[in-house]
């Protein structure tokens, strides 16, 4: 049997008898033959506690403390796992992201794997132990300063390692029982998904799908690495991400994988801007020069009377305010005439490589909407997937009502989200 990786959420390991529960998973693993390495997440809500708790402390927390303080968190949870794991008669070792090798680029809160060296990782499964390694965090190349790996960080610390150490499989236990449909809070009879490419759960990541994260999807499909999403509630078998399905199942590519939607954005409007070339460059260039990632984009024609354009697009909520400021210092340069910014929207996705060949599905999609009395505000596409920006307050009836409009209800079982978050 081969070497495993395993990653459990702050649900999972949430408290004492949860630990317990998962100590007992990992030393399954372990007699059946598997060599383990387990990366887990701060409890519960930890680190949700530990930045309001900075955030009182200080208005605004230096990065590097504030990455120290957050790892914290994860230290815990590992140190616990490590001894309920002993009381079971099986040899653990705990490791820091820094002990394991996670090395990082010195962006503090939200720094990006250049490279894992797992040299202390190799040593501790060589003499029989099982490795249980702090997700979420790393250590800085150049100055080597602890940093933190931003939203979804123990994902992609599990899959980094995970190539790494040329796992089987990484294993992702969070508190559903795989990847569904949709979000199983708001779409009840959201079907549970066997197998789906890496393509398609690269776009519902990208759209708002919080059960996988983006750069955990990017990671696992550059190095080829399985990735079996589950629940630690349960014993069920979950959903397979990989570029073929695993084993002798033979599951085929569904037309449509699922409906995702995302109420963490806001939109920027820049108003009056002058039709003309290297203004939309200038725009984007300082909102790239602070730091800041934007998704959707659309540019309205230009009014004949006036030469002037109306450019809007969406980014992270909690950059709305250093995107503004950033467009304020290079309005002259610029020349536009004013902002608008609007935190009140949701962005609702429909994915699946299979829209490519099947006509008609871009009709369907927006005939649910109209049907469901939804106005659309930008729209954006790729080759498999249809994205639309509408008011935060439509977007559940939104999502429901394009997930019963693709034949994607479960007939079955409503889903179940067993500690309550859907992560």
């Amino acid at each position: 049997m081969g070497l495993v990786v395993q990653k459990y959420g702050g649900s999972s390991v949430a408290d004492a008898e949860g630990i317990k529960r998962v100590a007992k998973r990992i030393v399954d693993a372990k007699k059946n033959g598997h060599q383990v390495v387990v990366v887990v997440s701060a409890m519960g809500d930890t680190t949700d506690e530990l930045i309001d708790l900075a955030e009182q402390v200080s208005p605004i927390p230096a990065g590097r403390e504030f990455d120290m303080l957050l790892t914290a968190g994860e230290r815990i949870s590992m140190a616990l796992l490590a001894m309920a794991i002993k009381n079971l008669g099986h040899e653990a070792q705990s490791f820091t992201g820094s002990q394991a090798g996670v090395i990082t680029d010195s962006v503090h809160n939200k720094a990006r794997i250049i490279d894992v060296t797992p040299g202390r990782i190799r040593t501790a499964l060589d003499e029989g132990n099982i490795a249980i390694v702090a997700g979420f965090q790393g250590v800085s190349q150049d100055k080597k300063d602890i940093t933190t790996l931003g939203r979804g960080g123990s994902d992609t610390t599990a899959v980094a390692l995970a190539a790494a150490l040329d796992a089987e499989v990484c294993e992702i236990y969070t508190d559903v029982d795989g990847v569904f449909t949709a979000d199983p809070r708001v779409v009840k009879k959201a079907k549970k998904i066997d197998w789906i490419s890496f393509e398609d759960m690269l776009e519902l990541a990208a759209s708002g799908s919080k059960v996988l994260l983006h750069r955990c999807v990017e990671y696992a499909r550059r190095y080829n690495i399985p990735i079996h999403v589950r629940s630690s509630f349960s014993g069920l078998q979950g959903t397979w991400v990989s570029n073929e399905p695993q084993g002798d199942r033979k599951v085929e590519q569904a037309i449509i994988s699922g409906v995702a939607h995302d109420t963490s954005e806001a939109k920027i409007t820049v108003v009056g801007v002058p039709d003309k070339p290297g203004e939309a460059a200038a725009i984007f260039r300082a909102v790239a020069d602070a730091e800041i990632n934007i998704d959707m984009i659309v540019q309205n024609v230009s009014a004949a009377s006036t030469g002037l354009t109306d450019i809007s697009f969406t980014l992270p909520k909690a950059e709305g305010r250093k995107a503004i400021d950033a467009l304020e210092k290079a309005k002259t340069a610029i020349g536009f005439e004013s902002l608008r910014y609007d935190d009140q929207i949701g962005k609702i996705s429909l994915v699946g490589a299979g829209m490519k060949t099947n006509p008609g599905v871009t009709a369907d999609f927006f005939r649910a909407l109209s049907d469901a009395g939804v106005n659309i505000e930008l729209i954006s596409t790729s080759e498999i997937r249809i994205s639309v920006v509408t008011r935060a307050d439509d977007v559940n009836e939104a999502v429901r009502a394009v997930h019963s409009a693709f034949g994607l209800d479960s007939d079955s079982d409503e889903a179940v989200v067993y500690g309550g978050t859907g992560r």
